[in-house]
């Protein structure tokens, strides 16, 4: 199971946590590994809210050239998994592999499926790089080489409730890496949560769905629903989203967000309505600069954003850009201020004076935001917002938090 960067970890503990103790789970690079069997597979596509993908591997050996990844994928009764008449697409990767073409590399194992099954069958199946029933992934190394079938069909942060984006949006994935590592379960102890800059909501959606006890692929059909080892199994298939169905429960803590863009608002309200957590959210457009704080003590959760989602609302200073950015790049503008610096520490006074008690957790490639903010971080978290690394900062709010202007944090 692929997964981001540095969350490895929290995968290998959600792993255990959906399979038991007793299921074999070791957390690798770039992934985690999990000894088990098609109701496991099953269960990790429907519950998984880190994993990227669920494969199952087929493969695996060393090699010199293409034609020993002929060799390896001919080894395989592909007509064990599809029928002739579906259809079938390969994904290649590399890391310091040999060979001078993935293409010839994914069109070689391609070859050796098409080959053995026409032996098999009599006919082979076709080619559909969109939607194909059969989505194999084929991972070099430098001389070792495994090939895997794609069980999730999308990748899973698509957790099927999302229409329309905005530019650059927030995976699912990733929103539900930071509630881990803040270790944020929408239980009781944990507190309520808000992001006040919450654009398209995930966010917010991602842990009302997780306070309401519902799996992230209720709401979507995966790719091993269509392969033949699992025919035998659709019906515990259902029996398991019928269960986890009548797990859905009312949230125990309150999540609440808003945006100072009544447009991003009103679109993130409209996204939990389709996610099924509308009524476990509460918005409210606001500045996040002048937002008072709806409890006492609580979790802030946010990866800030940049142009009109945090301009005055009738400024005009707006760039149309609906998307993340990275803090100070050249162009952007930030409410009442001209630079990144000036804005940060704006909303790190609102926070001093309002939020008393809470804790702030906020997801930056700005590493010297603390210093921007003039606070001290209570702990930093390594990340990556696809290819940006990026550190989720922790400040402990309390009464006069603020440092002395010199004392800078170090980057």
């Amino acid at each position: 199971m692929p997964c981001a960067a540095g969350t490895e970890p929290w995968l290998a503990e959600e792993c255990q946590a959906l399979l038991g103790p007793q299921t074999r789970v070791e957390a690798g690079r770039g992934g985690v590994y999990v000894e088990g069997g098609l109701p496991e597979a099953m269960r990790l596509n429907l519950g998984s809210r880190l994993a990227q993908r669920v494969l199952w591997q087929v493969a695996e050996g060393g090699y010199a050239s293409e034609h020993d990844l002929y060799d390896l994928a001919r080894r395989v009764r592909w007509n064990d998994w599809i029928t002739a008449q579906q259809t079938l697409r390969v994904d290649a990767s590399a890391w310091r592999s040999p060979l001078q073409s993935l293409n010839f590399a994914a069109l070689r194992i391609k070859d050796a499926v098409c080959d053995q099954m026409r032996e098999a069958c009599g006919e082979r199946p076709s080619v559909d790089t969109h939607h194909p029933d059969l989505s194999l992934v084929l991972h070099l190394g430098p001389d070792h080489a495994s090939l895997s079938v794609d069980l999730s069909g999308e990748a899973l942060f698509k957790r099927g409730w999302r229409e329309a984006k905005g530019e650059a949006p927030l995976k699912e994935t990733l929103a539900a890496s930071m509630l881990a590592a803040i270790g944020w379960h929408g239980r009781p102890e944990d507190g309520g949560l808000l992001d006040p800059c919450c654009g398209a909501g995930t966010i917010a959606i991602e842990a009302a769905q997780i306070a309401c006890g519902i799996a992230p692929g209720l709401q979507r059909r995966f790719a091993f629903e269509r392969l033949l080892p699992f025919r035998d199994q659709l019906g515990a298939w259902r029996e398991m989203k019928a269960a986890a169905q009548a797990a859905v429960h009312a949230p125990a803590v309150p999540v609440w967000a808003g945006d100072v863009s009544f447009r991003m608002t009103d679109f993130a309200t409209r996204n939990a309505e389709r996610a099924g957590v509308r009524h476990a959210i509460e918005f409210k457009t606001a500045d996040a600069l002048q937002r008072p704080a709806p409890a006492d003590h609580g979790v802030l959760l946010m990866n800030p954003p940049y142009g009109e989602r945090i301009a005055p609302k009738g400024s005009g200073q707006g760039q149309g850009n609906l998307g993340h950015g990275r803090a100070g790049a050249q162009g952007e503008k930030f409410e009442g201020a001209a630079d990144a610096g000036e804005f940060y520490a704006r909303l790190a006074a609102h926070w001093k004076k309002g939020y008393a008690g809470w804790t702030a957790w906020v997801l930056t490639p700005e590493a010297k935001l603390p210093s921007l903010m003039r606070l001290k971080e209570s702990r930093r978290v390594p990340m990556w917002n696809g290819p940006i690394e990026c550190r989720l900062f922790r400040f402990d709010m309390v009464a006069g938090s603020a440092r002395k202007a010199g004392d800078a944090a170090a980057p």
